[in-house]
């Protein structure tokens, strides 16, 4: 269900707080795309009332990140494959200016934490362990972005990642990131130690065309009916292919 592991403090205002946790949870692909969320559930589970957690969630539907339907049922936006091509094409600018932006600005410091993540997310990856993966990967890419001091630009990434965030949860096992040559992630840090913008860029592009290409795959399969999402009794949300008619 995703609805573990977040925390509230008293010490700020909760419904900023309690949006901004929501917000990124969505980011990082801690939902399931179509999941259906339960304001009492999530108040539990982030230990506030109902309150600060029905304002985030308004909030969050209308930046497109959450649906309300009949007023009641509020699920997590379920992009289509035309929509994530569309934001797909979007990301490869917006991301590729931002990389090439921080390119300058990232510190010694900086760098040695997206190695550490890159590290992180193989690790997880070989452990079979998705949720630290999809989040590890949001932090590598977000480290980068952000160090880009263009809070505008941030801005939009973070919107679309909103949107699109929720389509990590079909990476693994079915549709994990592969590379033809050396993973993209080393490519890109090599620029980005090197301090060359255009190879930076060029390397960011490029992980997102080849690492979701198996998600592209996958999107298609879902949409011509050859696999489904599946939400059983308990609320757990799982994928599954179908096999061929025979």
């Amino acid at each position: 269900m995703a609805l573990t592991g977040f925390v509230s403090s008293s010490r700020e205002n909760l419904a900023s707080r309690t949006y901004g946790q929501l917000r990124e949870a969505l980011m990082a692909g801690r939902f399931w795309p179509g999941q259906r969320l339960r304001i009492r559930e999530l108040s539990a589970a982030m230990g506030v009332s109902d309150t600060p957690v029905r304002e985030a969630i308004m909030q969050l539907v209308r930046e497109g990140g959450l649906e309300m339907r009949s007023g009641q049922s509020i699920t997590v936006t379920r992009l289509s494959l035309t929509r994530y091509r569309e934001l797909r094409e979007i990301r490869l600018f917006l991301e590729g200016l931002a990389t090439e932006k921080a390119v300058s600005l990232l510190t010694a410091a900086d760098l040695k934490k997206l190695k550490k993540l890159h590290e992180g997310l193989v690790r997880a990856e070989k452990d079979g362990d998705s949720e630290a993966a999809t989040l590890t990967n949001f932090n590598f890419h977000f480290l980068i972005y952000r160090a880009s001091q263009a809070e505008d630009l941030v801005s939009l990434l973070e919107t679309i990642w909103l949107r699109n965030g929720p389509l990590l949860k079909f990476l693994y096992p079915h549709a994990r990131p592969t590379y033809p040559g050396r993973h993209q992630h080393l490519i890109l840090m090599e620029a980005l130690q090197d301090r060359d913008p255009v190879a930076a860029r060029q390397a960011i592009q490029d992980d997102i065309i080849e690492g979701g290409a198996l998600l592209v795959q996958l999107l298609s399969k879902i949409e011509s009916g050859k696999a489904v999402v599946r939400e059983d009794a308990d609320g757990t949300m799982r994928l599954e292919l179908l096999a061929p008619a025979s």
